[in-house]
C-alpha cells in the first residue's frame, strides 16, 4: 500500500482534522457514492477504470478498520505537520531572501545628491558639445571660402586700435549667432551684456540663416570680460569675440585663442563691406557725443 496515499481523498472525504472526524456511516455512504461513479462496468472504456477501483476499494477497507485507520490518521498528521513547517520555513527563507535583497540595494543605492550632480554634469557636457558643434560648423564654413583681409576701421594714420574719432576698435565686440531659436534684438543684447560692464551702442545685421551684431562696451576690461564667454538662450547661444584681434582674452575650455579674427571665418563673404559701414557710423556718433 502506499504510504502516500490519502484515503480519505480516494473515497472524495475531507481529510486532516475533518476527516478523522468522520463517523463509520459517513465513510460507508461516501464509498457506494464513489463506487458507483468509478465501477469498471460504466468505464469500459477507461484502461484505469479497474485500478481505480481496486484503490477505492482499498482505501475504504483501510478506514473502516478501526486500527488501521488510526495507524493512518497517525501518519497522515504527522504528513501534515511536516508539510506545514516546510511550508513555513520556504515563507521565512522567502522572507529573509527578500530582506536581504533590500538591503544591497540599498547599500549599493547612489547618492541622491551624487545623481543630481551627474544630472547638472550631462546637461553642461550637452551644451559644452552643442557649442562646440555650433563652432565647428562655423569653421567648416569658413574654410569654403577665402579668408578676407582685415581692414583698418580708423581713418585716422598710424591708428594702433584707437580711432581719431573717438570710437575705440578695443571697446568693441563682434557676436553671431544661427537662426535655430529664439532671435536676439538690440535691447535683449544690451540685457545680456550690461552684466560685463556699461554698453554704449548695438548694431544688428540679419540673414535668414545667421544673425550678427556689433556691441560697442565702456571699457577695454569689459571686453575681456565677454570674450569667450557662453551666454543667451540655451537653444540660440551667441559666440562672442572682440572685433580687434590683438586684445588679449582668456578663453574658455572650450574655446581656443586665435590669431586672426575669427569673425573673418564665422560671417562669411560681404561682411567686412557691411562692418566698414557700420564702423563709419558708430564713429560719427561717437563724434556727435563729444
Amino acid at each position: 500500500m502506499d504510504v502516500d496515499v490519502d484515503h480519505y481523498l480516494v473515497l472524495g472525504l475531507p481529510t486532516g482534522d475533518e476527516g478523522t472526524k468522520l463517523s463509520e456511516k459517513e465513510i460507508s455512504k461516501a464509498y457506494r457514492a464513489k463506487a458507483l461513479e468509478l465501477h469498471p462496468d460504466k468505464r469500459q472504456d477507461d484502461p484505469d477504470a479497474h485500478a481505480n477501483f481496486q484503490r477505492l476499494k482499498s482505501s475504504y477497507e483501510i478506514l473502516k478498520n478501526d486500527k488501521e485507520r488510526k495507524a493512518f490518521d497517525d501518519r497522515l498528521r504527522t504528513r501534515l505537520e511536516q508539510q506545514r513547517r516546510q511550508t513555513q520555513q520556504d515563507s521565512r527563507k522567502r522572507k529573509l531572501v527578500s530582506d536581504l535583497e533590500e538591503r544591497e540595494r540599498a547599500a549599493f543605492a547612489p547618492d541622491p545628491s551624487a545623481v543630481a550632480r551627474k544630472e547638472d554634469e550631462k546637461i553642461n557636457q550637452k551644451f559644452r558639445d552643442e557649442i562646440a558643434a555650433i563652432r565647428a560648423m562655423h569653421a567648416n564654413k569658413g574654410e569654403a571660402t577665402p579668408p578676407l583681409k582685415t581692414t583698418n576701421v580708423s581713418s585716422g594714420k598710424g591708428s594702433t586700435g584707437g580711432s581719431d574719432n573717438g570710437l575705440d576698435k578695443d571697446k568693441v565686440l563682434k557676436v553671431t549667432w544661427e537662426k535655430v531659436g529664439p532671435d536676439y534684438s538690440p535691447e535683449r543684447l544690451k540685457e545680456l551684456f550690461s552684466s560685463f560692464g556699461k554698453v554704449e551702442d548695438v548694431v544688428i545685421r540679419s540673414t535668414k540663416k545667421r544673425g550678427s551684431a556689433l556691441v560697442v562696451m565702456g571699457s577695454r576690461d569689459a571686453v575681456v570680460a565677454a570674450t569667450g564667454t557662453t551666454c543667451g538662450d540655451l537653444s540660440n547661444p551667441l559666440l562672442v569675440v572682440p572685433l580687434q584681434p590683438t586684445v588679449a582674452t582668456e578663453f574658455s575650455s572650450f574655446q581656443k585663442p586665435v590669431e586672426k579674427d575669427p569673425m573673418d571665418k564665422i560671417v562669411g563673404k560681404g561682411y567686412q563691406d557691411y562692418e566698414d559701414l557700420v564702423m563709419k557710423k558708430l564713429q560719427r556718433a561717437a563724434q556727435k557725443r563729444k
